[in-house]
């Protein structure tokens, strides 16, 4: 049997009880959740969970639509395929801080792309104050090349006053 699986994509201003408004409006509606990635970036609340039921895509839409103009929230569905059970797991975590300017995101992921590195997770933030901002972001991901490779293709980042640490990820599965 080959279930339906969407990916639902939630953006709003941030406020309390938006996960449990829309994750009740899901159970109520027979839909089950599978992997979900929730946070609250500069304010507002963003929701990513991949979701089975029985519902078609426009069913999702309509059926969430009161729940989501409660709460203030924009819905976007995407058809997906699951690939549950198959996580992947990073080798190597880089960090990288450096004042904020346009371009640090494009420049670290461009480098690691060369080495053929695969990104799993980049997470960023502005710190710093308003006058003198510094942009943080650390990335996990999957190597396979050494970590000195990765070290030489970040090295010109640090020419430019960009600080950037490569380290091995050690994962023990037991």
């Amino acid at each position: 049997m080959t279930e339906n699986w969407y990916m639902l994509t939630l953006i709003g201003e941030d406020k309390p009880g938006i996960v449990a408004a829309i994750t009740r409006a899901l159970y109520e509606l027979g839909v089950n959740l599978g992997e979900t990635s929730m946070i609250r970036l500069g304010g507002n609340f963003t929701v990513m969970m991949m979701v089975t039921g029985g519902l078609s895509e426009n069913e999702l839409r309509g059926q969430l639509k009161p729940v989501l103009e409660a709460q203030g929230m924009c819905l976007h569905v995407d058809p997906i395929k699951a690939h549950l059970h198959e996580h992947l797991l990073p080798n190597v975590q880089v960090t990288v801080s450096g004042a904020d300017r346009a371009g640090i995101v494009s420049q670290v992921t461009a480098a690691l792309s060369a080495c053929g590195l695969n990104i799993l997770d980049l997470e960023s933030d502005v710190a710093g104050t308003k006058d003198k901002p510094v942009y943080i972001m650390q990335i996990a991901a999957i190597a396979e090349v050494p970590v000195e490779t990765v070290e030489e293709a970040l090295a010109p980042l640090r020419d430019d006053g960009v600080d950037v640490n490569v380290n091995t990820v050690e994962t023990y599965i037991g």
